[in-house]
């Protein structure tokens, strides 16, 4: 019987809650700089191609992508939450095809490996095993689904109400959602 939540079997126009962790619960983001490139690939990945081929900038100015955008999975995958805590990560998504969110995961997974085992001069496998799904069978699932992925830095999780600092955790949609961040 395989591992819960490891069957890989997608629908499309599916909403799916995405996560993995560090190997033997490690960090993944060591610091702000690992947070911001992360961030970097989702927007280099789901943002919509620039025709003028212009590079996409992170947070702090650096280039994130060559100016040909390969593997762009704009129409493929919308990203609808994140939370990136320092060993593991939350994504819920909506898939707009069949193979999009194998061949996007499949892709920001193997980038971010690349560039954490360059930076920190390592080798190997960084993560858990393979990602694990749960796909939204329902409103309810997909607003608790929401909570729990927005409400990932607080003390108390996954109980805790106090929505109190989150507003100033920098590596989740929810200050998106808040109109707070300044969108690039």
């Amino acid at each position: 019987m395989p591992p819960k939540n490891s069957v890989k079997e997608y629908e499309e126009g599916g909403f799916y809650h995405i996560y993995n962790r560090g190997v033997e619960k490690r960090e993944i983001f060591v610091d702000s700089q690992d947070y911001h490139k992360f961030i970097g690939y989702l927007k280099m990945y789901l943002s919509p191609p620039d025709p003028q081929g212009l590079t996409l900038r992170d947070d702090s100015g650096h280039s994130i992508c060559p100016s040909h955008q390969n593997n762009n999975f704009n129409e493929e995958i919308s990203l609808l939450a994140y939370c990136l805590m320092p060993n593991h990560f939350h994504l819920l998504i909506k898939q707009n095809t069949e193979r999009g969110m194998a061949d996007f995961m499949h892709s920001i997974i193997t980038k971010y490996v690349m560039y954490f085992n360059r930076r920190y001069q390592r080798v190997g496998g960084l993560f858990q095993g393979r990602y694990k799904t749960v796909r939204i069978e329902s409103e309810n699932q997909f607003i608790g689904i929401s909570k729990y992925i927005h409400s990932n830095p607080l003390p108390d999780h996954p109980s805790g109400s106090d929505l109190e600092g989150l507003c100033d955790y920098k590596y989740s949609s929810y200050g998106n959602y808040l109109k707070l961040f300044n969108q690039k």
